[in-house]
């Protein structure tokens, strides 16, 4: 399953900020933060009872990598990744925390989650199905399960506490929500979209979607936070594969969706316990995400 243990739950002497369904952030000063990245995953906005040895470090390795890719599009919160130059507070629990943790700028975050769809799928394809509409966004007809969308949709989110669901609303409501920031979050969360979509594409992976979270910091201006396009937080498509008109392969935690489905799993929680191979298919296919985006994997 590998060669490191699963770090479920990151245990410092630093004051916890939060807890979310993967991430455990701490304080280290009045300007920064530590996002430590655990091993545990979530589907259907309920964590699992058993984490994905290693996952933290694949996701803090994607995210290393796309907040370089993108700086050019938007500033992020990232100051580095590397434990080395981070605090000695930080140092001293090297065991636990390198290659998945980073320490970032304290931001205010904007209470909407920024997804961005490029293709049908999901939630998506249920509500066009009923409406022909995306978060209330109107599209052609004849579009099919999978269908490329005709050009990428801003379809922002509501952000659910853990063991709540998140849920799609309209950019008109999302504006209401996160008022002067609304329309810079909008464009540029497409334009990064994009510039990744295409990124990807020349590695044999389609980002059918994805969400991105942002802040304002003190000068008032928009920077990307949180994760960036991993497994977690988008859907990879192997490109190769890729058939519109039903479900498609993936590189990301549908695996483990469709296997909770397939078990007619309570979407209200609590976790549950899973199966080796779930565990360990889980991880292959983080780990090929990895290695095709980044040209590296961590060891896990």
């Amino acid at each position: 399953m590998g060669t490191r243990d699963c770090l479920l739950q990151a245990e410092l002497p630093l004051p916890l900020v939060a807890r979310g369904k993967v991430r455990d952030v701490f304080a280290v000063d009045e300007k920064h933060l530590l996002f430590v990245a655990s091993d545990r995953i979530s589907a259907f906005d309920v964590v699992m009872a058993d984490g994905i040895p290693g996952k933290g470090r694949i996701l803090t390795a994607i995210s290393r990598f796309w907040f370089g890719i993108l700086g050019d599009v938007c500033p992020n919160h990232l100051v580095t990744a590397d434990i080395d130059a981070m605090p000695a507070e930080v140092r001293a629990h090297r065991d636990q925390l390198d290659g998945r943790c980073m320490l970032v700028r304290r931001l205010r975050i904007l209470p909407v989650e920024a997804i961005v769809r490029g293709f049908l799928a999901g939630s998506g394809w249920k509500e066009y199905q009923k409406s022909r509409t995306v978060c209330g966004i109107a599209l052609p007809a004849g579009l099919v399960e999978s269908s490329e969308l005709p050009r990428p949709l801003y379809t922002p989110s509501t952000k659910a506490a853990i063991g709540a669901h998140d849920e799609n609303i309209h950019p008109d409501e999302a504006a209401r929500i996160i008022g002067p920031h609304a329309a810079a979050v909008a464009t540029t969360a497409v334009r990064l979209y994009e510039k990744a979509r295409d990124h990807a594409r020349r590695s044999g992976i389609i980002i059918a979607d994805t969400k991105f979270e942002f802040g304002v910091d003190a000068a008032g201006s928009l920077v990307l936070a949180d994760e960036v396009l991993t497994p977690d937080s988008s859907r990879f498509w192997p490109a190769l594969q890729y058939r519109p008109g039903g479900a498609q392969a993936s590189f990301d935690k549908q695996y483990l969706r469709d296997w909770l489905e397939s078990i007619r799993f309570d979407k209200s929680g609590p976790g549950i316990p899973l199966p080796a191979d779930v565990v360990r298919e889980t991880q292959t296919k983080y780990l090929q995400a990895c290695q095709l985006l980044t040209g590296s994997a961590p060891l896990v």
